[in-house]
């Protein structure tokens, strides 16, 4: 079994013109922080999971609960390689603290 922690980056962008596509932008929005998914911004959300196995089951959820138009995303890359990414301009705003040991919020 492969022990490497892996981060599920979801992006999303759905239709919100009728009341339909609302209430599914909000169960899909639910759906992603129920599960431990934390926003990096506005319609792309990220989560720690263990390795490829859990990572896979996790995706199996997801797929579950597409809505059922729009456009959601999903890449999944190693810790170190999330740990990589360059602010080029602004700087992160979280009360996450967020680092390989464990997710803790303040």
């Amino acid at each position: 079994m492969n022990c490497r922690i892996m981060r599920l980056i979801v992006f999303f962008d759905l239709p919100m013109i009728t009341n339909k596509d609302l209430a599914e932008y909000r169960n899909f929005r639910r759906f992603l922080i129920k599960n431990g998914f934390i926003m990096m911004q506005e319609s792309i959300y990220s989560r720690l999971v263990l390795n490829n196995n859990s990572g896979n089951l996790l995706k199996k959820q997801i797929y579950k609960n597409l809505p059922s138009s729009g456009l959601v995303q999903l890449l999944q890359v190693t810790e170190k390689q999330y740990a990589s990414i360059e602010y080029l301009r602004g700087e992160s705003k979280s009360n996450i603290i967020d680092s390989n040991d464990r997710v803790v919020t303040l």
